[in-house]
């Protein structure tokens, strides 16, 4: 199924049933398992408030209008609907605000600072997801036995090594199982909560906005600790939209409201049933809400439940590496396709090795779901509160709604985030520290990265040759043509490659056909075939090709160069050489960019995948000719 026909609304009856399905148990993986952790912390946690019946009401109606508020209005309501072709997630985000505030050189730096840091953060919040999740399923069953507790650590690293493992195999054959499961999963919630509530049906009542507004306002200081815990209620909003182009925007509203939200709901005020009936049981309120005869089973479902949710964020974070890639935040890297049939199924070695250990780290590190809490919710709202800026300007420039109505609409979305943030601004000595540092690092390597690539662009322009004028000189002293066809990237279509000159300057030959490849990246998901190359021939049997790739395409040389036989050009694979330039670059003091991070950018230049793996050009056909450049 399309973009087109997820905007449009088509997708119903059993084919909507399936889409919603699968949205179950891809999407809503992360903020279903919170059940498992977000209670415990606000009454059991590093910072917890006291057990009594106004609080826990109180509490819980935050949970409650939390879930309204930021999921179902801001997310489901208003954010899936600002979707770049059917894509969602903060780099399609980013690219809708750059193109709304086109011309606005001022605005399109702010927006672009504004949008990196919110996917750093997003790399933050990807490291503390898998931790936090599996691991507080895994203490489970030191809630069963506590001799058991030495062990909850070790297999927790188990569980976390095999997740990462099987990336590679690719999540095809385990999608068709995510659904099912999590269906079960959130009727598990469902029938627990409901079994607590029947108890203290009184708590309801808590559904009422009073109640939380009410504990808001007799304990300020408390409140602000307690609101930087039910924040934990709403992490993983973000998959709604990050994961909205898999499955469109239907699907992903039906399941929330018809499912999700309602075993969410059910099961919060089922612990909060239970804590008031049973104040020790905040120790643990989601496993001691089971019957002991189902707590084993509810282990082994909870612990699959958390490796689901961690499938998620990891695949979100191929996803969001890929795009980053393309819209040139982030050096080329090695990128797996693991199924023949979706392209949005891949794995790149390089990030899926990184994540596993930053994320083990972090559980031998902080050792109990409590401390790694401390460290979880200021990247999801500080994710949040960039969304809700980016999401400004494209309401307000893109869906022409204006400044006054768009910032209207999200200073409400604000007022509840920047308090969720201040909230967990507290939590930031206890751990909030390591998402903090984890994201200001991605960022910092992300805009280094980008600058060092402006830099680096700017000092080859200095040595460019206008591509007219050198053919035009070529044709009163042509050097000697070689048969075959020789193929070279070129970054400026008007401009002559450094390998071609180089090529001529040491071999004195020129292959008989010259073709000048260059690759456009747009901010848009996908180019279709039909639009994928523009064909130009020049004087002397030279060709100016550009090819043209989505953020979400794969990019394939040979494959596009296939598509240029309709424009009378066409190619023998055992006939073509491709010629690529490779720098050598040296910093330098006093530059444009700072020393050190000029360092490290030709780290990172030098470290970075080669473009023939990532243009997947035959590597026996590749002809590499280097080059050295001052910074």
């Amino acid at each position: 199924m399309n973009s087109s026909e997820n905007q449009a609304g088509q997708v119903t009856g059993k084919r909507l049933a399936v889409l919603a399905l699968s949205a179950l148990g891809v999407v809503y993986g992360d903020i279903g398992t919170s059940p498992l952790y977000a209670v415990k912390e606000v009454f059991a946690g590093n910072h917890p408030i006291p057990i009594t019946e106004a609080n826990v009401f109180g509490s819980l109606s935050l949970f409650f209008w939390a879930l309204i508020i930021v999921v179902s209005i801001k997310y489901v309501s208003f954010i899936t609907r600002a979707d770049n072709r059917g894509e969602g997630g903060i780099m399609a985000l980013i690219a809708l605000a750059l193109h709304d505030a086109k011309g606005n050189q001022r605005q399109m730096k702010m927006i672009m600072i504004i949008g990196v840091l919110g996917a750093a953060m997003f790399y933050g919040d990807g490291m503390v997801t898998p931790a936090i999740s599996v691991l507080s399923a895994v203490e489970g069953l030191e809630v069963a036995t506590p001799a058991l507790k030495p062990f909850v650590i070790p297999v927790t690293l188990i569980v976390l090594f095999g997740l990462f493992f099987i990336q590679r195999r690719g999540t095809a054959t385990m999608g068709a199982f995510f659904g099912p499961v999590m269906l079960l999963w959130f009727s598990t919630l469902a029938v627990l909560g409901i079994s607590n509530i029947v108890a203290h049906p009184a708590i309801l009542a808590a559904l009422n906005p009073l109640y939380g507004i009410e504990f808001l306002l007799a304990n300020k200081a408390l409140a602000l600790v307690a609101m930087g815990n039910v924040v934990l209620a709403v992490t993983g909003a973000e998959a709604l939209y990050a994961d909205m182009g898999h499955f469109g925007r239907k699907p992903i509203v039906r399941a929330w409201f018809a499912f999700v939200l309602p075993a969410l709901v059910l099961n919060y005020f089922g612990q909060g049933a239970l804590i008031l009936g049973n104040p020790a049981a905040a120790e643990n309120p989601f496993y001691l809400s089971a019957p002991e005869w189902a707590l084993y089973p509810l282990i082994g479902l909870a612990t699959v439940a958390t490796v689901i949710a961690c499938q998620a964020v990891i695949s979100g974070a191929f996803s969001v590496t890929r795009q980053a890639m393309q819209l040139g935040f982030v050096p080329r890297m090695e990128v797996q396709h693991t199924s023949e049939n979706e392209a949005g199924q891949i794995y790149l070695p390089a990030v899926n090795w990184g994540l596993m250990v930053a994320v083990m780290i972090l559980v031998l590190g902080f050792k109990t779901s409590n401390n790694l809490a401390a460290a979880y919710g200021i990247a999801v709202t500080g994710d949040m509160v960039i969304t809700s800026i980016l999401a400004t300007v494209v309401v307000a420039k893109g869906w022409k709604w204006g400044w006054p109505r768009a910032c209207a609409l999200f200073a409400c979305f604000l007022s509840v985030e920047l308090v969720f943030l201040a909230a967990n601004i507290l939590k930031i000595p206890d751990g909030g520290w390591f998402p903090l540092v984890a994201g200001v690092g991605v960022f910092v390597l992300m805009t280094t990265w980008k600058r060092g690539r402006e830099l680096l662009a700017a000092r080859l322009q200095g040595e460019r040759l206008e591509l007219s004028s050198f053919i035009e000189s070529l044709s009163s002293s042509m050097p000697t043509r070689v048969y075959g066809t020789s193929v070279f990237l070129n970054a400026d279509p008007t401009g002559v490659p450094h390998a071609l000159l180089h090529n001529l300057m040491h071999n004195k030959v020129l292959h008989e056909r010259v073709v000048l490849v260059s690759v456009k990246f747009y901010d848009v998901p996908y180019v279709p075939d039909i639009d994928r190359v523009e064909v130009l021939q020049l004087k002397e049997n030279f060709w100016s090709v550009i090819v043209q790739y989505g953020f979400m395409d794969a990019p394939n040389i040979p494959e596009a160069l296939n598509l240029c036989t309709a424009a009378g050009l066409e190619f023998s694979s055992l006939e073509t050489s491709y010629f690529i330039g490779r720098e050598t670059l040296i910093p330098r003091l006093n530059s444009e960019m700072a020393f050190w991070r000029e360092k490290i950018f030709v780290a990172m230049f030098r470290n970075a995948g080669s473009a023939t793996a990532f243009f997947k050009i035959p590597s026996n056909r590749v002809v590499e000719l280097g080059t050295q450049v001052v910074l």
